[in-house]
């Protein structure tokens, strides 16, 4: 069941037509999905304080409304060491179209993956979980479900990817925490089932796993047709 904050962040979210990522952000994480520590900030002084207090290295995104594709319009800078590079990410992102603050956040490591959910106008809410990062329109190594999942429907859908042994260790790489992924994807699957009337798709890429967690670095929810506006 959806709750009275998650069903604000839609409501906010109506005129544009897709939840900000720091929105999306905090609803993932009242859904019980891990995300980064992370920060909306609207001035460059509460930028610098954020990333002081987390601690160097840190990734910034430009929060606009009118942008959808951060990495294509120049809106992401990852690997920012100190004070001075984070100003002038903040700096250029203020010349980006609808500029609205940037998302300040930990840097995370850990092999990538996509998870991603579509409404299907005939089936319902399907799930896919894939090779993710940079590489996923090339590699397009992905499982697909129908919603809602079940444990054994994740482990199914890992091994299933050409690419699973990326996920269980390789050439002397730790394999990720299977159960972080399977307690993710549940909690994903839930969200999905509880907003299926409200959205058109959820796609979170990348999702980096290590031996320890799983993580959504980056988060995109657009919503359904007849509830914009």
């Amino acid at each position: 069941m959806l709750s009275k904050q998650m069903k604000d962040i839609f409501a906010a979210s109506r005129r544009t037509g897709w939840v900000l990522e720091p929105q999306a952000k905090e609803l993932l994480a009242a859904a019980g999905m891990p995300v980064p520590r992370f920060t909306w900030a609207h001035e460059r002084e509460e930028a610098i304080r954020f990333a002081r207090m987390i601690g160097y290295p840190v990734v910034a995104k430009v929060v606009s409304p009118a942008i959808i594709h951060k990495s294509e319009a120049g809106g992401v800078s990852t690997s920012i060491k100190d004070d001075d590079g984070l100003r002038a990410a903040y700096e250029r992102f203020q010349a980006l179209q609808g500029f609205a603050g940037m998302l300040v956040e930990e840097t995370i490591e850990g092999t990538e993956l996509i998870v991603g959910a579509k409404v299907d106008y005939q089936f319902g809410p399907v799930i896919l979980v894939g090779i993710g990062g940079t590489s996923v329109e090339i590699y397009k190594d992905t499982s697909i479900r129908m919603a809602p999942l079940v444990p054994a429907d994740v482990e199914g859908m890992v091994h299933g990817l050409r690419a699973h042994q990326l996920l269980e260790g390789y050439r002397g790489t730790a394999p990720i925490n299977r159960q972080a992924l399977i307690a993710m994807l549940m909690a994903f699957s839930g969200l999905v089932m509880d907003c299926e009337a409200l959205i058109e798709s959820i796609d979170l890429n990348p999702v980096k796993c290590t031996a320890a967690r799983c993580i959504v670095a980056d988060a995109r929810i657009m919503l359904a047709q007849e509830q914009q506006g």
